[in-house]
């Protein structure tokens, strides 16, 4: 007879909690309109009850579930917490109703990026042209590789230009927006690299140009048609 291995302690088990819950309610198995109750959860998840009682407030706080404590719909998770992106992004299937977050970001993107990038010009520094240049470096490189390793690196580089974009902006609402956008750009070059796109430098390497020439009007101009050509690049559900 073998038995379970032991839970984490401390901060850790907290965090087990959360991810435990989050995950079981992805994929299904807390449906809509359930209520989390510690007693019940600790006897078929084995964590003790104060610490569940911290994870359901935790989930409440993300949206997640009402103040009651009640599985919410999706539609109204707080999906501009980095948690609950990635829960969303990397489940498996969609047991609670069709929820594709691409054509969302796309228009969070192309009514913030084209101003950013017209900030940037105005704003950025050495250091901002530096990694603007690093991750152009970087997505030629990854258009080299086999398609595994390559869609890891590709996505890595997307996300590190545009959240640099966002925060040599200047604008300290913009620069929150990285932390907020980098997850679903991620998840979302990942899909999209792993199959048949546009090669993503001569977009990137125009604004990049743009913004190094303190051009604010011919950076906004290339952002947009970066955005719009990536659209068709976009995942399908």
């Amino acid at each position: 007879m073998t038995s379970s291995p032991p839970l984490p302690h401390g901060h850790d088990v907290h965090r087990t909690a959360v991810e435990t819950l989050a995950r079981r309610i992805t994929d299904g198995a807390y449906d809509v309109g359930r209520r989390l109750r510690p007693p019940v959860l600790a006897a078929e998840l084995g964590f003790v009850e104060p610490v569940l009682g911290e994870a359901v407030r935790v989930l409440a706080a993300k949206g997640v579930v009402d103040a009651g404590h009640r599985v919410l719909p999706r539609a109204e998770w707080n999906v501009l917490d980095a948690d609950v992106l990635r829960w969303t992004l990397t489940e498996a299937h969609e047991p609670l109703g069709s929820f594709d977050v691409f054509p969302d970001l796309h228009e969070l993107r192309r009514a913030v990026e084209p101003s950013a990038a017209a900030l940037a010009a105005q704003f950025r520094s050495p250091e901002d042209l530096s990694a603007l240049g690093a991750s152009l470096s970087a997505m030629a490189e990854a258009e080299r590789l086999d398609r595994a390793p390559h869609a890891e690196l590709a996505a890595r580089a997307d996300a590190t230009f545009h959240t640099t974009l966002l925060t040599a902006s200047g604008n300290r609402f913009f620069a929150r927006l990285a932390h907020v956008l980098a997850p679903p750009l991620t998840a979302r070059s990942e899909r999209v690299h792993a199959g048949p796109h546009h090669h993503p430098l001569p977009t990137h390497t125009e604004v990049a140009a743009r913004v190094r020439d303190r051009d604010a009007d011919g950076a906004y101009t290339a952002m947009l048609e970066l955005l719009d050509l990536s659209l068709r690049d976009d995942p399908t559900p």
